[in-house]
């Protein structure tokens, strides 16, 4: 394309551009900003930044890339600069960043699966066909307290007697503290050499497992899998990424070479930490969902098919969200 065909075809997005920054250049200067101005930037921005590309590549005037260099300089201080832009790299690292930093560990992922899911099954497996197996896992007090959470007697299943009366909001900052709770140990006992974290992944496994395989042996499937079902899928999700993350920095500390341990665990942390937010993030949600939805009235079917859509969601995000001409992995 000659360079005056190519002026004509895109001139009009750059004036575009150029009038929206200018008018954000004004704003600012009066400290504030149009949402819907900010919400349009992006996307000229990237087109500009193709447009300059092309224009450097096929060796255009000098005027013409001057010209363009400058809208992308002007549009890059917008976008990452200020509170606007902050919230645009967190929306651009949870729409894209976290899945894309979790495929490039995915190994690490599967071994965490694998150490969770393995011992559950197996002591779910055997609870189920040998109930007093559950008492070797959980003393009395703990099963019936178990049983009474489940009870389908019990007014908001999924929850202690002494925590029936408190409020969804009162449950949801419990569920916050416990859920992240639980992450950062698993992640953090991979500064044991990872041993912490499979560890922690080993018993995890084998108490769900239990608690499943002894509840249904009981007749209190109804009651229980609908509770969990819900928010499985992100909090059982979102551990197994902390585990992974803690299997990174056992794997840098039991094998650094050819770098010193620091350097490689320095190194390795680096990796590890986008898991760590990604699965905070989704931990934020599976409390939203455990203390509003799980321990609602609504019909067992209802439940599983919302369920359903929400492991499938999961799944399609972490092994889809990012993918593209603007990044694979």
């Amino acid at each position: 394309m000659r360079q005056l065909d190519f002026e004509k075809q895109y001139r009009d997005q750059w004036e575009r551009l150029r009038l929206l920054l200018d008018d954000l250049d004004r704003s600012r200067r009066k400290r504030r900003q149009s949402p819907s101005e900010v919400e349009s930037l992006p996307l000229l921005y990237r087109q500009v930044c193709n447009h300059y590309a092309i224009a450097r590549s096929r060796h255009y005037s000098p005027a013409l890339e001057q010209q363009l260099h400058e809208l992308v300089q002007r549009g890059h201080r917008h976008l990452y600069s200020g509170r606007s832009a902050e919230l645009w790299r967190l929306v651009q690292f949870i729409a894209f960043g976290f899945p894309r930093a979790l495929r490039r560990q995915i190994a690490y992922f599967w071994l965490a699966v694998a150490l969770l899911a393995l011992p559950g099954l197996l002591v779910g497996g055997f609870c189920y066909l040998q109930p007093e197996l559950i008492y070797s896992v959980m003393d009395e007090d703990q099963v019936a307290q178990m049983e009474s959470m489940y009870d389908p007697a019990n007014r908001k299943p999924g929850r202690a007697l002494e925590r029936s009366a408190e409020t969804d909001m009162m449950m949801f900052g419990h569920y916050i503290s416990n859920n992240i709770g639980i992450g950062f140990r698993t992640f953090a006992g991979g500064m044991l050499f990872g041993f912490g974290t499979v560890l922690l992944l080993l018993f995890n496994g084998v108490a769900i497992g239990a608690v499943a395989g002894h509840l249904t042996r009981i007749g209190y499937q109804d009651t229980f899998w609908s509770f969990v079902c819900g928010h499985g899928s992100f909090e059982l999700t979102a551990i197994v990424i902390c585990g992974a993350s803690g299997l990174i920095l056992g794997h840098a500390l039991v094998a650094p070479a050819p770098l010193s341990r620091l350097v490689a665990l320095k190194q390795r942390a680096r990796e590890a930490l986008p898991l760590v937010m990604g699965a905070a993030f989704m931990l934020l949600i599976a409390a939203f969902i455990e203390a509003f939805w799980s321990s609602s009235t609504v019909a067992i079917q209802i439940k599983y098919g919302v369920a359903g859509l929400l492991w499938l969601l999961v799944l399609l995000y972490l092994g889809l969200a990012g993918r593209g001409a603007h990044g694979a992995g």
